[in-house]
């Protein structure tokens, strides 16, 4: 069994943001060909990713009379496209630049009967919307780091689905968003929101009902790196100054998110418990302040048996053996 050290690992963003800067992009163009290919769904669920226990999936994506999905390995580091007719490829993921990504992925899916075009800007990085085709300056890719990135995103996601499963109410999956690269979860009031005049229709769509949402992502400086983060749109009076858990989550004004270190949670006695304190209490302010029917939409918390065993054997509770 692996140790907490290695299931949640430091993630420093400065030794890995120029490979977080290409890794992003890369994710775009797989992004974009879902996105071009998918029906919509509400809130733009159809063009999310899905956390895999290797790396990440698209999921189906229709093609003529079958369908295709594109999967991430950040354990081999390797890109692998699977058809439902004809064989599947693999590329490497290695350090080389976007727009020879970019080339060798149109490539290889139209090797495949294939043929798709995407909008080749980048969204949601404002510092540089080189397009795809034309960045050859974002080519790092350390594959350590990334594996590290993937491993905290891996063990987010377990616990974020221990949350979303104590809520009855419409809810988001837990699902990756390459375009602002993270990860995250949704919860539904069931009531509609007010309009937001002068957004643009991606956010109008997002945005259309009242939500409490949380998520994981590398952060910026001005976050200091990882961070778990949890807001509410619209958000009632009163939240930014709610009594939250624990007591290292902080509002931060600027983006009207509480925030909590990723570091702190990985450093916790209990780093599950810990991150589940800050999603639930977050979540309570939410609905509480905002007149939600937490009656009718929440049932007791969850906690899965993995997560169960795996706080046993590090107590020192349950001798470590093999699961059944």
């Amino acid at each position: 069994m692996e140790t907490l050290d290695a299931a949640w690992p430091p993630l420093p963003l400065d030794a890995w943001k120029d490979t977080y800067a290409t890794l992003h992009r890369y994710t775009q163009v797989i992004g974009k060909v879902k996105l071009a290919l998918t029906p919509p769904q509400n809130h733009w669920w159809n063009v999310a990713f899905r956390v895999t226990a290797r790396g990440m999936t698209t999921g189906l994506i229709p093609y003529g009379h079958g369908a295709f999905e594109v999967d991430f390995d950040f354990r081999s580091h390797e890109l692998h496209v699977h058809a439902s007719r004809g064989p599947s490829r693999v590329m490497a993921l290695e350090p080389r630049p976007v727009a020879e990504f970019y080339r060798d992925v149109m490539a290889t899916l139209r090797s495949m009967g294939i043929d798709v075009r995407i909008w080749e800007q980048p969204v949601e990085i404002p510092d540089d919307t080189t397009p795809f085709g034309e960045d050859w300056h974002h080519a790092s890719y350390d594959g350590e780091a990334v594996e590290r990135w993937w491993r905290a995103t891996l063990q987010a996601a377990l616990v974020f689905e221990a949350f979303r499963a104590r809520f009855t109410g419409k809810c988001s999956p837990v699902h990756f968003f390459w375009g602002s690269f993270d990860l995250a979860v949704t919860r539904f009031s069931g009531r509609p929101a007010p309009d937001r005049p002068g957004a643009d229709p991606i956010t109008q769509e997002a945005y259309c009902d009242e939500v409490s949402s949380a998520g994981f992502w590398p952060g910026t400086p001005e976050t200091g790196g990882a961070a778990f983060y949890s807001y509410a749109a619209p958000e009632p009076q009163g939240f930014s100054a709610a009594k939250v858990r624990p007591d290292k989550a902080r509002y931060d004004a600027n983006i009207k998110e509480y925030l909590l270190a990723y570091d702190d949670v990985r450093q916790a006695d209990d780093p599950e418990a810990y991150l589940l304190d800050f999603l639930q209490s977050t979540y309570a302010a939410c609905a509480d302040l905002g007149g939600w029917a937490r009656d009718r939409l929440e049932r007791p918390l969850i906690v899965p048996e993995s997560l169960q065993r795996a706080r046993r054997v590090e107590e020192g509770t349950l001798a470590e053996q093999p699961a059944p």
